[in-house]
């Protein structure tokens, strides 16, 4: 996968000013870009132009953005960023559901736009058992392999629930979790509408590793989505020592 300049981007969007005014400025960036005007062209071009990212908008005439993404992740792990109107809250919380990674509300600055595909490039590629084994951002730092959590060199005790939350946002830092998601990935399919769990055990999880949990800079709230861990301070993970 390219992680720099010349990597694919797919973007799908019927509002023609829009599209000319991301070709331009991605092009501008040294990313190839593409573009489809329907659901359907998007999945036709999912063949033949394999890209890296895809900017999908909703509001898209005939098979949805909703549709295209669930059937992209289907069978896909390729990095969607929605592009959303501020008044779809409900389409853009069911499309982070569907397995969407992150959204930029319209109208949308390109500033905002390429920092987005930056934090998708990077963190396209899942945490995997055996690699990527020890994750610092900051001082913070976890070693996987050993369920070991640490803050400013310091062993911060979690419990099991509060450390399988941490390591879910993690695994998919910079893309943002709904509360959905989170309940299912940690307590299981049947805790989807108990949303104070969450509240309760992220309010733990920045009182142990926020240096300041009034002011957090890894657990971010999305105002009515979700949480986001913030992969703005990482540094080179370190393989875990064997033994």
């Amino acid at each position: 996968m390219n992680t720099a300049g010349g990597a694919r981007i797919l973007v799908v969007d019927d509002e023609i000013e829009i599209v000319r005014a991301l070709q331009r400025s991605l092009s501008a960036y040294g990313y190839e870009v593409y573009a489809a005007s329907s659901g359907e062209e998007a999945l036709e071009a999912l063949g033949h132009f394999r890209p890296d990212v895809m900017l999908l908008d909703l509001g898209l005439p005939g098979i949805s953005g909703l549709e295209v993404c669930k059937r992209v992740r289907a069978h896909s792990n390729l990095p969607i960023i929605v592009l959303s109107v501020k008044d779809s809250e409900r389409d853009k919380v069911l499309a982070l559901d569907l397995g969407a990674d992150d959204y930029v509300a319209k109208p949308f600055g390109m500033n905002e736009v390429l920092a987005r595909i930056r934090v998708a490039l990077r963190h396209a590629a899942p945490l995997q058992g055996g690699t990527a084994a020890v994750f610092k951002a900051g001082p913070l730092r976890i070693d996987f392999a050993r369920r070991l959590v640490q803050l400013n060199g310091k062993e911060v005790r979690l419990t099991p629930t509060e450390y399988e939350l941490l390591k879910v946002l993690v695994q998919n830092r910079g893309k943002i979790m709904t509360r959905q998601m989170l309940l299912t990935r940690v307590w299981g399919s049947g805790y989807g509408g108990e949303a104070h769990y969450l509240h309760v055990y992220i309010g733990q999880l920045r009182r142990k590793i926020e240096p300041d949990p009034a002011h957090p800079r890894f657990i971010l709230t999305i105002s009515g989505v979700g949480y986001r861990f913030s992969a703005e301070e990482e540094t080179a993970g370190e393989e875990a020592d064997e033994g």
